[in-house]
């Protein structure tokens, strides 16, 4: 084994840990950190997944950094495009010389004497164990399990003569051309995958569903941002067309939670503009109400063009078996298939399973309440990073970066060693990290730790609040700091980061 010290440890190589990196370089320079990534190349999300027509439900004015403007005319942009964005990144800010790969972290171990992690990784490649030692624990590996989707069980699976596909592990050479295609699952890589496949050759593309999704159509383009940018310079027109979106994410989340029938209204007449005349909305129509799961996005009506053309179809119904030929129904009726693919979902994992220490004591994550939505009571020196279920993940991701900048600052101004959120009011009750329905989410909450029922133990769903928060607020609200290290003041940090984007 070997041991190497860092200021600061950051997991995970995707569009978080590259964002934090970018800050730590930007921000408090002469910062030193590795980035430990299990697998072999950076992009997270973006180099896992290559199912056909890979794209992101966000725009990329939100979900693309502050500090780095989209300038790509598509809006609602492919996996490759986000992808390059990402790598364009890491090089522009020497991030790529920070990055060990196939180092997957198992273990973290605080001591509080020493004022330091102690990070074991096991090598991918090698199974070689390595130890690390740092400062601060940044972990940036988002919240579900890269090795393994969900597929949940389907009886007579092993009946069915085609071949069946889960989207992340796409076959490369996976021949659909001509074929017969089911896609169980409706979600957003489901709503995805469907007008990629018909597009791309399939005979016909039947989307099965258990229950309806509510779906919203916009342009892929944004026009607004194509005609600033044209007069603007590209930071500038980028940070209004940023906020521009917020707003528009932040009305329709609150007209959704305050007055769901006009927001079910609204969804389903844009739905029915899109759609073939007479066709049953009900396969539009969810039971619940609009954001108790995630809205699916589809860029220019492209689902809907695939159904109007007839190369798509919607089924809501359950499963009853797999068949030598495709799929039986509980109604009865038989969806022929050559090949069936399980966008079934994900499966998540909390903080990447790693085993997380606090001087000999095992930390349990579901007793531990989240501080500022991205920090845990009671554990010094960690945070992590989790993005919003109502808006663009890296909204949230940046805005944890920049506030742990600060606190690192502060730390270094003070001598301070280490921090660590305690909660001193006892009328500050638990409550699940997510208020979500999503399936995926509620099988896995119960590993998850919990939100409080105020701040800065509430893990807020609202970008315009986090900003005042963790861009301005105290540092110190509710924090212990302790141990002492020498004061240095580094150099003001450089101006590629600007405070107000």
């Amino acid at each position: 084994m070997t041991s190497e010290h860092f200021d600061v440890l950051i997991v995970g190589a995707g569009l978080s840990g590259i964002g934090a990196a970018c800050h730590l370089t930007d921000r408090l320079p002469g910062t030193s950190y590795v980035i430990l990534e299990s697998r072999g190349a950076t992009g997270g999300t973006w180099d896992l997944f290559r199912y056909p027509g890979i794209r992101s439900d966000s725009d990329m004015h939100t979900l693309g950094y502050a500090f780095r403007p989209w300038t790509a005319a598509k809006s609602i942009a492919d996996g490759p495009s986000i992808l390059e964005y990402v790598r364009e990144t890491a090089r522009d800010h020497g991030v790529d010389d920070h990055i060990r790969f196939h180092h997957r972290v198992v273990a973290a171990r605080w001591s509080t004497e020493d004022a330091r992690w102690t990070v074991e990784a096991e090598r991918t490649d090698t199974g070689e164990r390595t130890v690390i030692t740092a400062g601060f624990l940044y972990l940036c590996s988002g919240y579900y399990r890269y090795d393994e989707g969900y597929t949940p069980e389907f009886p007579g699976r092993d009946d069915f003569a085609g071949e069946i596909v889960h989207p992340q592990h796409w076959p490369e050479d996976l021949d659909y051309e001509g074929k017969r295609v089911v896609v169980i699952g409706s979600g957003a890589t489901a709503m995805t995958l469907v007008p990629a496949l018909a597009n791309g050759g399939a005979a016909h593309v039947t989307m099965l569903q258990r229950s309806p999704t509510y779906v919203v159509s916009l342009p892929g383009e944004d026009p607004v941002a194509n005609a600033l940018r044209r007069v603007l310079p590209a930071q500038t027109a980028y940070d209004i067309v940023r906020w521009k979106n917020v707003t528009m994410q932040t009305i329709q989340y609150q007209l959704s939670r305050r007055a769901p029938g006009l927001m079910k209204r609204l969804l389903r007449f844009g739905v029915k503009q899109r759609l073939p005349e007479g066709y049953d909305l009900r396969h539009f129509t969810p039971t619940y109400n609009p954001w108790d799961q995630r809205l699916c996005l589809v860029p220019d009506a492209d689902l809907f063009k695939a159904i109007r053309r007839q190369q798509a179809s919607v089924v809501t119904d359950h499963i009853d078996t797999f068949t030598e030929r495709g799929i039986r129904l509980r109604s009865g009726e038989e969806l022929e298939a050559d090949i069936i693919v399980t966008a079934t979902g994900l499966q998540l994992l909390a903080f990447g399973g790693v085993d997380l220490d606090v001087d000999g004591e095992h930390v349990e994550l579901a007793q531990r309440m989240t501080y500022k939505g991205m920090m845990l009571e009671g554990v010094p020196n960690f945070a992590f990073a989790i993005g919003y279920t109502n808006a663009s993940w890296t909204l949230k991701v940046d805005l944890a970066s920049t506030y742990l900048c600060r606190l690192l600052a502060h730390m270094r101004d003070r001598g301070y060693a280490w921090a660590k959120p305690v909660n001193h009011d006892a009328s500050v009750t638990q409550e699940p990290l997510l208020d979500f329905q999503a399936g995926y989410v509620l099988r896995s909450m119960h590993e998850f730790p919990v939100q409080g029922s105020r701040p800065p133990w509430k893990m807020r769903m609202s970008y315009a609040q986090d900003v005042v928060t963790l861009r301005r607020g105290a540092v110190d609200e509710e924090m212990v700091f302790g141990g002492t290290r020498e004061v240095s003041r580094p150099p003001a940090p450089a101006s590629s980061v600007p405070a107000a984007s």
